[in-house]
Formats: C-alpha cells, sequence, structure tokens
C-alpha cells in the first residue's frame, strides 16, 4: 500500500522508512530493494540494533524524517515470534518488545499524525503474548501523542496569558 501511495504522490520520500527488516534477498543480486531505493526509502535492518543500537536507530529515523508529517504503521511482526508468535508471518530474528518500546519513545518528538498495529493474529498465540505486546506498543505510542498533546496545550495556555 505504501508504494502505491508513493506513485500517487500521497507520501513523501522524506518520511519513508522500513524498520526491522530482516528477510534475506530472494535472489543472486539486490532487485528486491530496487522498488525501495527507487522510492527513496530507508531500511534499517533488525542487525543494527546489535551494531549501532537503539540511539543509532533513533537517530537515522530522526535524521531521515526531519520536521515532516509522520504516519506510522507498526506491524507486529517487527517483533520477534518468540516474543509475538500470533501473526500471519512469524519470521525470526526480530526485536524484543522492549527495544520496539525504547526506539518508539525515542522517536516522540516526531509530527506523528497517525498510527495503526497491524498484524495481530491471536488465534496463532494461544499464550496472548502477542496481543499484550501489541497492546504495550500502542499504549507507549498513544502515551507519546498524549504528552505531546498536553505539552502543547501548555505552551498555548501561557501564550494566550502573555496577551
Amino acid at each position: 500500500m505504501f508504494y502505491l501511495a508513493y506513485n500517487e504522490s500521497l507520501i513523501l520520500p522524506t518520511s519513508n522508512i522500513h524498520a526491522g527488516l530482516r528477510a534475506r534477498l530472494s535472489g543472486p543480486d539486490d532487485s528486491d530493494y530496487a522498488d525501495d531505493d527507487d522510492q527513496g526509502w530507508v531500511r534499517i535492518s533488525t542487525d543494527d540494533v546489535d551494531d549501532i543500537g537503539v540511539a543509532g536507530i533513533v537517530k537515522r529515523i530522526v535524521e531521515h524524517v526531519g520536521n515532516s508529517k509522520v504516519y506510522l504503521s507498526i506491524d507486529i511482526d517487527v517483533l520477534d515470534p518468540g516474543t509475538a508468535p500470533g501473526t500471519g508471518t512469524p519470521e525470526a530474528g526480530g526485536w524484543t518488545t522492549r527495544e520496539l518500546i525504547r526506539i518508539l519513545r525515542g522517536i516522540e518528538g516526531l509530527d506523528v499524525v497517525g498510527v495503526d498495529m497491524v498484524e495481530v493474529a491471536p488465534a496463532y498465540d494461544w499464550a496472548e503474548n502477542t496481543a499484550l505486546a501489541a497492546s504495550q506498543v500502542v499504549f507507549e505510542v498513544l502515551s507519546s501523542l498524549t504528552k505531546k498533546s498536553r505539552a502543547a496545550t501548555k505552551v498555548e495556555a501561557e501564550a494566550r496569558d502573555e496577551l
């Protein structure tokens, strides 16, 4: 859907990031990434959490996005299936819930205008770990948005008081 949205000029290349990628390319070259490259997507792999840490990932995201409006689409399968098995496309090697939450807390200063959580499939998780992880991630994002909204309201109130 994001490929089509870009092609219809609905999203800008300055705000396009795929984070938490761990699939190997399926072919002898990098052609699997051609569409991403053509549209200016930044790719952050799950290995980057080991190589540059959470702070490095946050820095890459913030530097790339800047002041652009941001829509977060969080796919629960960014988490390792040992943490969140209830998804239609489990793939080993994902982030932990803690790592994802720390990344989301690190980017809370961005201008987030919308968010969704996708691919939670409770039928595939009898222990409800996936639903728990997803609800905590959504709570974190909503908390960040509320915190930002309260700060903006306070600034607006102070500006009115000065008038």
